[in-house]
C-alpha cells in the first residue's frame, strides 16, 4: 500500500539513489519497440518514477512523457535532471491517484515501485489512464543473489543490516498478487541481464541508497560499514566488485 511512509522514506538518500542506483538495460527499450509497439509518438506514464532512471529512457525516445511521483526531493530531482527534455511531466501524484487525464497513455510503466502500491486502488487507475490497447509493464531490477560470491555475500549482509527488509522486499510479489492486477487477459514476463561495477565508494553508495539502509544517525551504521568493507576487500578484483542484476518484466493489457 502506498503508504505515508512509502512516499517519504527515500527523501534523505536522493544523491545516492541518483549516483548508485541501477538503471535500466537498453534491451528493455529495445523489447518495448520491437515487442509491443513503442514508438517516438507512444505517451507514457511512468509512475513512481523516483529521479527518472527509466523516465531517461523514454525521453530520450523523445516520448511525452508523464513521470509521477509523490516524494518531493525525488520528483525535483528529476526535474534538475531531465528539464531540459520539453516532453516530461513531472506529477505530483501516486499509483492510486496519479493526476491525470482519462486514456491518456498508451504504456503505464511502474519500476521497482510496485511494491508500494494499494494494488486494487492503482489497477483501477491504470486503467482509467490508459488508452484502449494499451499496455501495463512492472519492472523490478532484482539483485542476481546466486551469481557469484560477492553477491551472496552482499545479500548476507544485508539480511544483517537493514532495517525491514523482509517487508518491503519486492520479491515478495508473484503470480497470487500480479495475476489479479493485469485480469483475465494474464500477463507476460521477460528478463534481462544488467551488471554495475562498483569502487568501495560506490558499494557503500548503493547500501546507503536503499530505504532500509542504516544511516549514519543508526547505531549499527559504523558496525554496517566496516562489514560492507570487509566484504569488499575480500571480493574485489582490480579495485570493484560486479553487482549483478536481472531486470524483470511483467507486461499485459489490463482486463
Amino acid at each position: 500500500m502506498m503508504s505515508t511512509d512509502s512516499t517519504t522514506r527515500f527523501s534523505h538518500t536522493v544523491e545516492n539513489y541518483i549516483r548508485y542506483r541501477p538503471g535500466y538495460p537498453p534491451y528493455l527499450l529495445d523489447f518495448m519497440k520491437n515487442k509491443l509497439g513503442l514508438t517516438s509518438d507512444s505517451t507514457v506514464a511512468d509512475i513512481g518514477s523516483g529521479t527518472g532512471k527509466l523516465t531517461e529512457h523514454f525521453l530520450k525516445n523523445g516520448n511525452l512523457t508523464y513521470a509521477v511521483e509523490p516524494n518531493q526531493p525525488m520528483r525535483e530531482a528529476a526535474e534538475r535532471l531531465f528539464g531540459h527534455f520539453t516532453q516530461l511531466k513531472s506529477v505530483d501524484g501516486t499509483a492510486e491517484a496519479t493526476n491525470l487525464p482519462d486514456h491518456c497513455a498508451d504504456f503505464v510503466v511502474a519500476a521497482q515501485a510496485f511494491h508500494w502500491f494499494d494494488r486494487e486502488a492503482a489497477r483501477r487507475e491504470f486503467l482509467r489512464i490508459l488508452k484502449p490497447g494499451g499496455r501495463a509493464l512492472i519492472v523490478w531490477n532484482d539483485r542476481n543473489d546466486g551469481r557469484s560470491a560477492f553477491m551472496r555475500a552482499y545479500d548476507d549482509f544485508l539480511r544483517n543490516f537493514s532495517t525491514d527488509l523482509d517487508q518491503i522486499d519486492h520479491r515478495q510479489i508473484g503470480s497470487e498478487q500480479l495475476g489479479p492486477f493485469f485480469g483475465k487477459n494474464g500477463y507476460e514476463y521477460r528478463e534481462f541481464d544488467y551488471l554495475q561495477r562498483f569502487d568501495l565508494d560506490g558499494v557503500r553508495g548503493r547500501y546507503l541508497s536503499c530505504s532500509y539502509a542504516f544511516g549514519e544517525k543508526h547505531p549499527r551504521h559504523e558496525a554496517a560499514m566496516k562489514s560492507l568493507d570487509a566484504i569488499f576487500d575480500e571480493h574485489a578484483e582490480n579495485g570493484e566488485v560486479e553487482m549483478w542484476y536481472l531486470t524483470q518484466v511483467y507486461f499485459g493489457e489490463l482486463a
